[in-house]
């Protein structure tokens, strides 16, 4: 066995794999979309199984309910307020210093998702939004670059792999985005760890396969499970294309890349906090701004975000240098709305 393969050696003793199939692996090239629960999981494993190049994309910042679920992250995350991230690529570093891992602290829209898609060999769902999925969706039909969606909550969640051009793509399946309170979410269903454990792996063994060259071996069904029931069902999509008349799919349409569908607040699951992000992207100067909040709160930053505790009102402002702040304290985005502009401007 070459040397470089050692660290594999049980892996690639699969036969399925083999040496083959792991050298595919180290030269493979993923961006991932989230670094929340499915997404730890995802880097987690990949990274352990040799893939040469993630890059890992986040929004958010470690908060204590994380740690629950969410399996990269500890209470040090928490205590030094780390972007999701940053955290990440720290503890993917010593697990295997062989990868690079590229940590990209961003809130993925229309107007980055293309670049940060480009010499990718394949983009795996973390999100927790459908807005980001179309997005994705989108990006993947244009660049020709396969996916795999996924998604869980409660004890229940379900996964798919597209290969552009040749199965079902997600508006295929769900052509619209579902409607603000019309399905549940963290904050009403809650969430079990395992039940991210098991979705994130059976999208990671896909990724695996892709990654090694195995397309052939991918199945073109929705995967459902739900480990309260100890259900697991597989749902054939084999023709899904040919029959949804997606617009996606069959005309080129590309609504959510082109910035025709999304918005700029965003309410986030189980944390009674509204995302804000500035139609204009900027570098905004920490230390400047530390200065001129002092007054208005208990105001820290590190290198990442800068935080701003408010009293009357009691709301907590979590801004990045890009301009995106997270607003916690209500789920309301007209009233985040209104706390963005009065303390970082309009």
């Amino acid at each position: 066995m070459k040397p470089e393969l050692e660290r594999y050696s049980r892996q690639v003793l699969f036969s399925e794999l083999g040496e083959a199939g792991q050298t595919n692996l180290m030269q493979g090239r993923v961006l991932l979309c989230g670094c929340g629960a499915l997404g730890t999981v995802l880097a987690e494993t990949l990274v352990r199984a040799g893939v040469g190049q993630i890059k890992i994309v986040d929004r958010d910042f470690v908060e204590i309910s994380n740690l629950q679920r969410q399996v990269l992250f500890d209470e040090s995350d928490v205590a030094t307020k780390l972007p999701k991230a940053i955290a990440a690529a720290e503890k993917l570093k010593k697990i295997n210093s062989t990868v690079n891992i590229e940590p990209i602290v961003a809130d993925i829209d229309h107007t980055n998702i293309l670049s940060l898609a480009k010499d990718v060999d394949l983009i795996l769902d973390g999100t927790d939004n459908f807005e980001v999925r179309y997005l994705i969706n989108d990006v993947s039909l244009e660049l020709g670059i396969p996916w795999i969606y996924c998604g869980c909550i409660g004890s229940t969640g379900q996964t798919m792999t597209i290969l552009p051009g040749k199965t079902a793509c997600l508006r295929c399946l769900i052509d619209t985005a579902p409607e603000p309170g019309s399905t549940e979410t963290c904050d009403t269903a809650g969430i079990l760890g395992p039940t991210v454990n098991v979705i994130a792996s059976l999208e990671a063994v896909d990724a695996i396969k892709l990654l090694a060259g195995k397309e052939d071996l991918i199945k073109p069904v929705l995967t459902v499970v739900d480990i309260w029931e100890g259900s697991y069902r597989q749902m054939s999509v084999a023709d899904l294309r040919e029959k949804s008349g997606c617009k996606a799919c069959h005309q080129g349409e590309r609504i959510w890349l082109k910035g025709e569908q999304g918005s700029r607040t965003t309410r986030l699951c189980g944390r009674n906090a509204v995302q804000v992000a500035p139609a204009d992207k900027g570098k905004i100067v920490f230390e400047d701004l530390a200065e001129k909040l002092k007054h208005s709160g208990e105001v820290d930053f590190n290198p990442y975000l800068l935080r701003l505790n408010l009293k009357n009102p009691d709301y907590e402002i979590s801004l990045f240098r890009d301009g995106r702040a997270i607003i916690k304290g209500t789920d309301d985005p007209s009233v985040a709305k209104t706390v963005y502009a009065r303390y970082i401007g309009s």
